[in-house]
C-alpha cells in the first residue's frame, strides 16, 4: 500500500436522493414485471406517511422539539416492517426511501411484511439517557395510531438499540392496557426478544457472501476482506469471515482506517471500539486516509455504514471482486453501473444485510406462539432462508442476465404486485 495519513472521519460523498435511486431501481425493473406493470404506480410512492413533532423536557428544564417520521411504504404483503433510526440527518425524503427498500427487502426474502421505516432529526450523543427515555417514549405516543403487531412493527437501526425498543413497547403497551411485545422486535430477551437477533444482519452478510462464492469459484478460506462500518454489522460480519479462514486486511469507521495486508485481530478492535467507541484507538495497524480506503486490494468489500457511500468515482478506484451491501443504499445509481462495466459483482442490500428482519421475523413468530428457540435453531434457520433466497435470486439473474440487484428488484415488485393485484382496489 502507498505511504498514507490518518483519515479520522468519513469523507462525504457527492449528493445523491436516496429516493430518487430507488425509483432509479424500479424503473429497471419495469420491463421485466410484464402485466403487472399496470400497478407499479404502488411502488412509486408510500401508502402513509407520517410527520410528528416531538417535544420534550430537557434536563435543564428547558422544551426541545424534534421532527419524527415514520413512513408505511407498502403493506400489500401484510404489516409494515423497519426500523427507526435517530440522526441529525434523518430526512422524510430518506425514510420513504429507507421504507421502500424495506418492501423490496422483505418480499426478496419472502417475508410476510410490508415495507415501513421511521426516524427522528436528532444527535443522540447530546441527550442524556433520561433525555433519550423522554424522546423515545413521546416519539412511540406520537405514531401510536399507526404501528402495532399486526400493522406496522418497528425494530433498531442507526442509533437505536434494544433499550430504545423495550421505552418503545412498554410505551404502547400502556396506551393499550396490556403488554404487547410484538409490537417492536429487537427487544432485550428477557422481554421477548429473540436470541441471535444483534448479530443477525452481520452474520446475513457472511451466509449470502458465502453463497456468492460458492457460485463464482471464490474461496472465503484466504480471501480478503475490507470493512466499512464496524458496528453491530460490520463486526459481525468479520467476525464470521475470519472464523471461516478470511483475512480482515482493511476496516474504516468514524473515527478512522485501519490496514493490514496480514489481517487485523477481529477481537482485539471489538475490545477497542468497547472501551474507546472507535477502532482509531487500536495500536499496531498502518492508518490509511478515508479514500484509500476504497483502493485496499480486497476479494471482499463490505460497506455497512450509511448510504450513499460508493459513489461513480469512488466505484472507478476499487480494487475488490465483489461488493456485499451490508447497509441500505450504500452504492448511488451512477456506481452501480460503473461497478458493472468493471465486472465488479455487487450482492444488493436487499438481500445481503437480510439477516436482522429475518431474525425480527422469528422473534415477532415467536412472541405470538410464546415459545422461544435456540439460538443453534435461529441460526439455522437464518442460513436455510438466506441461501434459498439467494439461490432464486441468482437463477433469475442469470435467466434474464441481469445484475443481482436487478434481479433482486425483479423477484421482490412481482410477489408485492402480485400481492397488490390480487387483493384489487377498495372501493
Amino acid at each position: 500500500m502507498p505511504d498514507a495519513q490518518s483519515g479520522l472521519s468519513y469523507v462525504s460523498p457527492t449528493p445523491v436522493s436516496p429516493w430518487g435511486t430507488y425509483l432509479t431501481q424500479v424503473e429497471r425493473v419495469a420491463p421485466f414485471l410484464g402485466p403487472l406493470s399496470r400497478w407499479v404506480g404502488t411502488l412509486t410512492r408510500p401508502k402513509r406517511a407520517l410527520i410528528v413533532d416531538v417535544p420534550i423536557q430537557l434536563d435543564d428544564g428547558r422544551v426541545a422539539h424534534f421532527e419524527g417520521y415514520r413512513v408505511q411504504h407498502s403493506l400489500s404483503r401484510g404489516p409494515g416492517k423497519g426500523g427507526v433510526r435517530y440522526h441529525p440527518d434523518v430526512t422524510l425524503e430518506e425514510v420513504m426511501a429507507l421504507a421502500a427498500w424495506m418492501t423490496i427487502k422483505n418480499a426478496a426474502v419472502n417475508l410476510p411484511y410490508g415495507g415501513a421505516k421511521g426516524g427522528i432529526r436528532v444527535d443522540p450523543k447530546l441527550l442524556s439517557r433520561k433525555e433519550l427515555e423522554r424522546l423515545t417514549r413521546r416519539y412511540t405516543s406520537e405514531i401510536g395510531i399507526i404501528i402495532g403487531p399486526q400493522s406496522d412493527i418497528p425494530a433498531p437501526d442507526v442509533n437505536t438499540d434494544a433499550q430504545i425498543m423495550a421505552w418503545m413497547m412498554d410505551t404502547y403497551s400502556a396506551h393499550v392496557g396490556a403488554t404487547t411485545t410484538g409490537v417492536v422486535t429487537g427487544k432485550p430477551v428477557l422481554l421477548g426478544g429473540s436470541l441471535g437477533r444483534v448479530k443477525a444482519t452481520g452474520r446475513g452478510v457472511y451466509f449470502v457472501a458465502r453463497e456468492a462464492a460458492r457460485r463464482l469459484r471464490m474461496n472465503i478460506e484466504g480471501s480478503r476482506v475490507a470493512l466499512q462500518g464496524f458496528g453491530n454489522v460490520g463486526s459481525a460480519a468479520a467476525e464470521m469471515f475470519a472464523a471461516h479462514g478470511a483475512r480482515i486486511v482493511a476496516v474504516q469507521d468514524h473515527t478512522g482506517t485501519l490496514y493490514d495486508a496480514n489481517g487485523l485481530d477481529v477481537a482485539g478492535l471489538a475490545e477497542t471500539v468497547a472501551r474507546s467507541g472507535g477502532i482509531a484507538a487500536h495500536e499496531g495497524p498502518e492508518r490509511l486516509s478515508s479514500e484509500q480506503f476504497w483502493e485496499t486490494p480486497c476479494d471482499f468489500l463490505i460497506p455497512a455504514a450509511l448510504e450513499g457511500q460508493i459513489t461513480a468515482e469512488r466505484a472507478a478506484r476499487l480494487k475488490a471482486r465483489v461488493v456485499v451491501e451490508g447497509a441500505n443504499g450504500p452504492t448511488n445509481t451512477d456506481a452501480d453501473l460503473m461497478l458493472a462495466d468493471r465486472g465488479i459483482i455487487v450482492i444488493p442490500d436487499v438481500i445481503a444485510n437480510a439477516g436482522g428482519v429475518t431474525v425480527s421475523y422469528f422473534e415477532w413468530v415467536q412472541d405470538f406462539s410464546s415459545f422461544f428457540w435456540t439460538e443453534d435453531e435461529i441460526n439455522m434457520r437464518l442460513d436455510r432462508i438466506l441461501a434459498g433466497a439467494f439461490a432464486y435470486i441468482w437463477d433469475t439473474h442469470v435467466k434474464h442476465g441481469v445484475s443481482l440487484r436487478t434481479a433482486a428488484f425483479i423477484v421482490a415488485c412481482t410477489r408485492v404486485l402480485q400481492a397488490r393485484a390480487e387483493r384489487g382496489l377498495y372501493p
